[in-house]
């Protein structure tokens, strides 16, 4: 017999028999698997519970608010937007805050474009009709283009805070990734209108559009506590979040506006002093009952030069 492993010995399989399988040694424990698993779970438990709320909560209303929120698709091309914001990202980026028209309000990571050589560094300004594209998610992608849409008037300088605070509403205010085709157009009809004429009309009719698509639109045609008509010759007060009350005194007061003037507001006619007027009060008191009590910074400064202008 030739020398080897005999066959049937304990140095190898017997003749026509399978070689056992080696045992497979089990793996320790390693500390991170706990939180895994804990985490998958919690994700399980939290995806199932939210959308039992959800339900439960169209059930309860009868009605779900629509969404207007859009999907996040991989890449844009060409969707008209105005840039409201930027500001310094990474060595020589930007972080851009823009309003689009498919997307809403939109943040996007621009790289290199601060730098001399970057063909997008002068076009990405503010009051600029733009079309952008982007690559990632809607709200947080990496910018991949920027070029002017058509024609545009520059705005003048004594009203270039007057378009910053528009812009500043719209940070403050509009939601992201909101459809909002309404605001999107009133916002470029308010920057023609401020590049043609005094700005207080423009933004009296920009912060009541606003208002209204964000669903937070004035009631200026009734009395709040009894729905009676208003009365164009009688006075009243307004309150953000109740609506307009009617003044029972004789003299109505320095803070009571005249039903009249109201009404103007509620149809848009702000074409005399005493409409604008009404206006500023009754918009600056709802937007800083939306906006929680915090001040506009664009407003303070346009406040500050308004002061150094009658001093001087």
């Amino acid at each position: 017999m030739a020398r080897g492993i005999a066959p049937g010995s304990r140095h190898g399989p017997a003749a026509g028999h399978p070689r056992p399988r080696r045992r497979r040694r089990a793996r320790k424990p390693h500390r991170g698997d706990a939180g895994r698993a804990d985490r998958r779970d919690g994700a399980d438990r939290v995806t199932a519970a939210g959308a039992a709320a959800s339900v439960q909560r169209g059930i309860a209303g009868g009605a779900v608010r629509r969404d207007r929120r859009v999907s996040a698709p991989r890449r844009v091309l060409h969707e008209p937007a105005w840039l409201l914001h930027h500001r310094p990202w990474s060595d020589a980026g930007r972080i851009l805050e823009f309003v689009t028209r498919g997307h809403g309000r939109v943040t996007l990571f621009a790289r290199g474009v601060r730098r001399p050589e970057s063909r997008l560094r002068g076009l990405l300004q503010p009051f600029l009709p733009l079309l952008v594209s982007w690559s990632g998610r809607a709200d947080g992608g990496t910018l991949t283009g920027a070029e002017i849409a058509g024609t545009w008037t520059t705005l003048p300088s004594d009203r270039l805070m007057s378009g910053f605070y528009l812009n500043e509403l719209l940070l403050r205010l509009l939601p992201r990734e909101e459809r909002h085709d309404r605001v999107f157009d009133g916002y470029a009809a308010a920057l023609a209108t401020l590049a043609a004429e005094a700005p207080a009309r423009a933004l009296r009719i920009f912060e009541l559009l606003l208002l209204e698509e964000l669903g937070y639109g004035l009631a200026l045609t009734h009395e709040a506590d009894s729905g009676t008509p208003l009365d164009p010759d009688r006075y009243y007060h307004f309150r953000p979040g109740q609506g307009l009350l009617a003044v029972r005194d004789e003299v109505p007061g320095a803070t009571a506006l005249p039903g009249r003037d109201l009404l103007a507001v509620a149809t848009g006619a702000l074409d005399d002093e005493r409409a604008l007027a009404a206006a500023r009060r009754v918009l600056r008191a709802a937007l800083g009952h939306c906006l929680d009590g915090r001040g506009l910074h664009s407003r303070e400064v346009m406040l500050a030069l308004s002061r150094l202008e009658r001093s001087t």
